[in-house]
């Protein structure tokens, strides 16, 4: 069977189509480079996904935090990552590089902060 993948790993984005059985490949046609098989057999046997969006923060001088996983978890629980992110209200100051949910739903990823947030100004 054929089937037509987009490649996330590296900024190339090549379009790939993979000629696959089963779990099995047996070809692949524009890749770039040797990432793209790498990808198309993760995507067989383990999609996995990295998620980036923001948490809100109280009294900060920006309402937002941005955050990010440490780790890529399975494609098929970003929801319920998602969900466990959207339960979270922060205080400012935040610290870039703060853990904000350790080992997030046990997925061996913890949620970070991208960014730092500084407490609100009173004029």
């Amino acid at each position: 069977m054929k089937k037509e993948y987009t490649c996330i790993i590296c900024p190339n984005g090549c379009e790939l189509e993979a000629e696959i059985e089963g779990t099995e490949i047996i070809a692949i046609e524009g890749a770039a480079c040797s990432k793209g098989t790498d990808y198309v057999r993760q995507e067989l046997v383990d999609p996995q996904r990295n998620i980036a969006t923001s948490v809100l923060v109280a009294n900060g001088d920006i309402p937002l935090v941005s955050v990010r996983l440490s780790n890529p978890i399975p494609k098929a629980e970003i929801f319920a990552v998602v969900n466990e992110i959207k339960k979270v209200k922060l205080t400012a100051p935040v610290m870039l590089g703060k853990v904000i949910i350790k080992n997030v739903l046990g997925l061996n990823a913890d949620i970070i902060a991208t960014k730092q947030v500084g407490v609100k100004r009173v004029s």
